[in-house]
């Protein structure tokens, strides 16, 4: 009896095994179908990155990078916003190693290496000393790059720049381990309830609505892929150290920043990372906007376009004031000022506060 028990144990667990595999592998692929490449592909270093290319270069077109954040895609910008900035900037929206339709970068998905594949897969595309925007985790992603030079300067939406008291949620505490990464994320990901997946995304755009239109556009169950979920769980592990060991080079930094961060924002809190960022940064300014929560370029895209105008307004001045070579990601410093108010008319990162 015994035996027998444990055999069909063994049968259920396979069975429930193969049916989750099947499911998952069916979900992404469905959702995949309904959700095709944008742009196109360059590879850089092996790793195969999909870019989303929006304008012409030409005189006084600019050039803009705009890095999503944790559980993201193109998508988060293609919805709204590229079409907003259409005219004075040629736009150049990655998808980050690993998300959307770019490919994996195992052993290369630290913040510094994520930058160097983006920057490398724009500059294949004929970006050059670009405006760079990072949202959420993309903002961290966008100082890194910043402080590797390469840059004109830096939007920061929402953006976590310092270490957090704390540890991680229980989601990412478990979807992190070996045995979390291998069993708890495919259960995830084959059966998670579409419902679910709704509620997650309300509750990064909260307390703004989520916008009409904007989950059929973006596909969230692509924010839960198999892939996905187990990369958002590595680098959501390591993020807190990586910021400890970035924190001392921001005095270094010379380019101009702007920086947006609303006020309700309850996932990257405005007091562990926005204020000290400004105070740190010579060329920061940051501007609070009352009220608003973690997708500021969905709730306030004027501010974000003016916070975009500002920032390579002010690259366009100090390529005038400072000689081309002597320039660079890090040393000197730029003065700059800080403004706070509203101004103007975010699926998946753990509360980092």
């Amino acid at each position: 009896m015994a035996a027998e028990l444990a055999l069909g144990l063994i049968l259920a667990a396979a069975a429930l095994a193969l049916a989750t595999a099947w499911r998952a592998r069916a979900r992404e692929a469905a959702e995949r179908r309904g959700h095709p490449p944008e742009g196109e592909f360059v590879t850089v270093e092996g790793v195969r990155i999909h870019v989303v290319v929006r304008g012409q270069g030409g005189p006084g077109v600019r050039d803009l990078v705009l890095i999503h954040g944790a559980s993201g895609a193109a998508r988060d910008y293609t919805f709204a916003l590229a079409g907003q900035l259409a005219g004075p900037y040629r736009l150049f929206i990655p998808d980050r190693p690993g998300f959307g339709w770019s490919a994996p970068a195992p052993g290369r998905e630290a913040l510094a290496d994520q930058a160097a594949l983006v920057a490398g897969a724009v500059a294949a595309l004929g970006a050059e000393a670009p405006v760079v925007l990072g949202h959420s985790y993309g903002g961290a992603v966008a100082l890194a790059w910043g402080l590797a030079g390469g840059p004109a300067a830096l939007v920061l939406l929402s953006a976590p720049s310092h270490p957090w008291k704390g540890g991680m949620p229980l989601f990412y505490r478990i979807t992190s381990t070996w045995w979390g990464q291998r069993l708890a994320v495919p259960l995830v990901s084959a059966w998670v309830r579409k419902a679910t997946l709704r509620d997650a995304v309300a509750e990064v755009f909260a307390p703004d609505a989520v916008p009409e239109g904007y989950a059929r556009h973006f596909g969230p169950m692509l924010s839960a892929t198999v892939g996905v979920l187990r990369l958002n769980a590595r680098q959501r592990k390591a993020l807190k150290a990586e910021l400890k060991a970035m924190v001392a080079l921001y005095p270094g930094l010379s380019l101009p920043v702007e920086s947006l961060h609303g006020t309700a924002d309850e996932i990257v809190w405005t007091s562990v990372h926005a204020r000290p960022l400004a105070a740190a940064v010579p060329g920061a300014r940051l501007v609070e906007l009352e009220g608003v929560g973690h997708m500021p370029h969905h709730a306030r895209p004027g501010a974000v376009i003016a916070a975009i105008d500002r920032a390579a307004d002010r690259a366009a001045a100090r390529a005038v004031a400072v000689p081309a070579d002597s320039t660079g990601g890090q040393g000197g410093g730029q003065a700059g000022g800080r403004a706070t108010g509203a101004i103007g008319p975010a699926a998946g990162d753990a509360r980092l506060r």
